[in-house]
């Protein structure tokens, strides 16, 4: 969770809020492409500039790291809502370079 873009409850105040529009996160390994920054917000650092990714596609992302698409499809015993993410989830395409 993020931190709101303006101060809360006035300028005496000073304390911020948390934000859910803005969230910023790390990753490490995994075969992911590293040492970049993905994603910009506006000039407040209230909302994304560019395009918007969710938990969906850093799901996305970690499972289509993990598993071999193909195997996963033909996997019996593979819950389908994780079958269904591996096979036709978004990942975040900055990382898969």
């Amino acid at each position: 969770m993020g931190r709101s873009p303006g101060k809360k409850g006035g300028k005496n105040n000073g304390g911020t809020g948390h934000w859910g529009n803005l969230t910023p996160l790390v990753l490490a390994g995994g075969g992911l492409k590293m040492g970049q920054v993905i994603g910009k917000s506006d000039a407040k650092g209230g909302a994304p500039s560019t395009d918007k990714y969710g938990p969906d596609n850093l799901i996305a992302s970690i499972y289509q790291t993990l598993f071999d698409t193909n195997e996963a499809r033909v996997a019996a015993d593979l819950p389908a809502n994780i079958g269904k993410i591996i096979g036709e989830g978004k990942p975040i395409r900055e990382l898969h370079g």
